[in-house]
């Protein structure tokens, strides 16, 4: 009994320790295990643990905006849905193809057989349309075809249109810039590809992705320029009813801040389309002010005339022999468009004459001549950032003969685009500084931030300052009677521009078309403080070609409604501003220019410049060759030498000028509350 007692005693401690042993033969396996698992194998399994519920995304972001100077909205992004399939799955569902693409076609406007002869093929994708309207995505969606699906895609999209179009330019359907703003600013408008982090569902679909709760965090740098959208829209309408009234093929016109280099407008006709480029010609979507080179004509005699008043070679009270219309320089016949015979400077401006530029030329030399339109920006890009913009041509004075000289001085032999146009004009404006063009005020994040803010930047001081002053003094004489811009004067305004009116060279049989013309206008306004430049070309006008004509009332439209825009009033008051014009029209009539004989004497005759305000009354001095000496402020009261008194060229007339206050009918008044026209004798003409 009791062996057998032990026996089971035994066993019982066999079956416990190999029980034990087993158990403890287990644990070790759970350790070896759990070693291999979380140390030795621990980050590889890991990584496929991640997999399994967290997907690595490439996420391309959204792309910026481009705005104009004031935030208004010109080229935005926006999610749209994209319709494609899976022909793999169709098959596997036995849907037929040529059944499911006459579905789709009819409510996407598709190619059914093309798009049948795809969904038959053995591939996992294939696009049926992208970016299609709500709409459409509607009802793709009702139609709950297996293997048809919709995804989201960002579309480009140009709220205004065919506004600052060829500036701005397009994006192609994937998104990238393809001209204008759109292209040079591409890698900063796009952004960087970045890769996140997202959790997925057991479908494989992303329901959570932490970087992507914000979608500004994600999108490209937005762009904005100095283009002012309703200084814009007034551009590109008055140049399209300028193009039209004239049957023109063309035009551009550049609107600039002449104190900063910023453009304000840029427009360009014919107009296009960016949500559309396909549907216009490829010609209309050509950026004209940048791209279009052409001969310039009488525009560049401002230049020619301020380089050699800077470099000493003419006066301004100078007499030049226009020799009656027409002279031979260099074995050339040149001639003017109306004959003239002593002309001063400034009314070598006002008439444009040909003559008396090129005998300015000469006197300043091929060499000055040729550095001085260097200086001004002619023969090299402006740098203004957008692709495309060409240099123009301005051959080295070497290669010139003294017509080549002559011709380069009135705007012929050379060419320029009409953004340098501007940029030179805006010189004379601003007292000489040639700015750099700018398009791009600053660049912003998502957020709104400035990441990137541009400053004004001054190239170089082409003209001393008082050349420049007294080049624009000049200008005036342009848009007033007598001169050849009367239509691009601004009531209110004191204008000075040039016009021009060249024909444009024939390229097929040499020389110069003899019926295709190019009219132009450039100035700028108040001239007292220039507060913007305003260029105007005109290609191939059919109805008349002068560029007073024809250029000249797209400027003054231009021109008012962008002063207004910009809160810059008129001088004084409706009375001020008729007698003012009717005092314009009487300098105009009782000073003409110096007869031969006077300038053989080298005497000229006091105008009366009485009651006339003070940039009237120098101009009517100055184009007798008289020097004004300037006492006081307002009208003329007083002047000595007497009107009419024969007195000796550069003979100085001192002018004494008050301030006068005025009755209810708007008449001015002296001191002693008299009117005007009582004191005023020998301009009758005057009220």
């Amino acid at each position: 009994m009791r062996a057998r007692s032990n026996r089971r005693e035994r066993w019982f401690r066999a079956r416990v320790a190999f029980l034990g042993v087993c158990l403890m033969g287990m644990a070790a396996l759970v350790v070896l295990r759990a070693f291999h698992l979380q140390v030795a194998t621990g980050d590889r399994l890991r990584e496929m643990a991640e997999d399994q519920h967290l997907r690595r995304l490439r996420v391309s972001p959204r792309r910026g905006a481009i705005y104009d100077r004031h935030g208004a909205e010109l080229a935005v992004s926006a999610d749209v849905d994209s319709v494609y399939a899976n022909p793999r799955r169709l098959k596997a569902m036995e849907q037929s193809p040529k059944i499911v693409a006459r579905r789709l076609a009819n409510i996407l406007d598709v190619d059914a057989p093309r798009l049948a002869e795809r969904l038959a093929s053995d591939r996992y994708f294939v696009w049926i349309k992208r970016r299609v309207t709500p709409h459409e995505a509607t009802r793709v969606r009702g139609l709950e075809i297996p293997g048809v699906e919709l995804t989201t895609e960002s579309r480009r999209y140009y709220p205004n249109r065919h506004l600052a179009a060829h500036l701005i330019g397009f994006a192609d359907i994937d998104g990238r810039g393809i001209e204008g703003i759109e292209l040079a600013y591409e890698d900063l408008l796009r952004g960087s590809d970045r890769r996140v982090d997202a959790i997925r569902d057991r479908r494989g679909h992303v329901v959570f992705a932490d970087d992507m709760k914000d979608d500004r965090s994600m999108q490209g740098q937005n762009v904005v320029l100095t283009i002012d959208k309703a200084i814009q829209h007034v551009a590109e309408r008055e140049l399209a009813l300028g193009v039209r009234t004239f049957e023109a093929r063309g035009g551009s016109v550049v609107v600039m801040d002449p104190s900063t280099g910023e453009i304000l407008a840029l427009a360009n006709y014919p107009p296009f389309n960016p949500n559309e480029p396909s549907k216009h010609p490829t010609a209309h979507r050509r950026n004209r002010a940048l791209v279009d080179r052409f001969e310039p004509g009488s525009t560049v005699k401002p230049f020619t005339m301020a380089a050699a008043l800077a470099a000493g070679a003419v006066k301004s009270n100078q007499s030049i022999n226009c020799e009656n219309g027409v002279a031979r320089i260099g074995g050339r016949r040149l001639h003017d468009a109306h004959p003239y015979e002593w002309l001063t400077p400034t009314q070598i401006l006002a008439h444009s004459s040909n003559i008396g530029t090129a005998k300015i030329a000469l006197e300043l030399g091929k060499k000055k001549l040729y550095r001085a339109f260097r200086r001004f920006g002619f023969g090299e890009p402006t740098g203004i950032g957008v692709p495309g913009e060409t240099a123009g041509i301005l051959r080295h004075y070497r290669r010139w003969y003294d017509v080549d000289a002559a011709a380069v001085s009135f705007g012929q032999g050379m060419s320029v685009t009409n953004v340098q146009l501007a940029a030179a004009m805006s010189a004379l404006a601003n007292g000489g500084k040639l700015m750099q063009p700018m398009l791009v005020r600053q660049l912003t994040d998502g957020h709104g931030a400035t990441i990137e803010e541009r400053k004004p930047r001054v190239r170089r001081q082409v003209v001393p300052r008082r050349i420049a002053k007294l080049v624009g003094q000049m200008l005036t004489a342009v848009t007033e009677p007598g001169g050849t811009a009367v239509e691009a004067g601004v009531d209110g305004y004191l204008v000075a521009g040039k016009t021009g009116t060249a024909q444009k060279a024939d390229y097929i049989k040499g020389g110069y078309a003899k019926d295709k013309w190019l009219a132009s206008f450039i100035g700028f306004l108040p001239a007292e403080r220039p507060a913007v430049v305003i260029s105007v070309v005109i290609d191939e006008p059919v109805i008349a070609h002068y560029g007073g004509t024809v250029a000249g009332p797209v400027f003054r439209r231009i021109a008012e409604v962008t002063l207004r825009h910009l809160g810059i009033a008129p001088e004084g008051r409706r009375a001020v501003l008729k007698k003012k014009q009717e005092q314009q029209k009487a300098v105009a009539a009782a000073d003409p220019a110096p007869t031969r004989e006077e300038v053989e004497k080298g005497q000229s005759s006091v105008p009366d410049v009485r009651s006339l305000p003070l940039r009237q009354a120098v101009m009517a001095l100055h184009a007798k060759s008289l020097v004004a000496e300037v006492r006081g402020s307002g009208l003329v009261v007083s002047q000595d030498p007497a009107p009419g008194k024969a007195v000796s060229h550069g003979a100085v007339v001192r002018i004494e000028l008050r301030k006068r206050r005025f009755d209810a009918e708007g008449a001015a008044l002296d001191t002693g509350g008299k009117s005007l026209a009582s004191t005023t004798s020998g301009r009758s003409n005057v009220p």
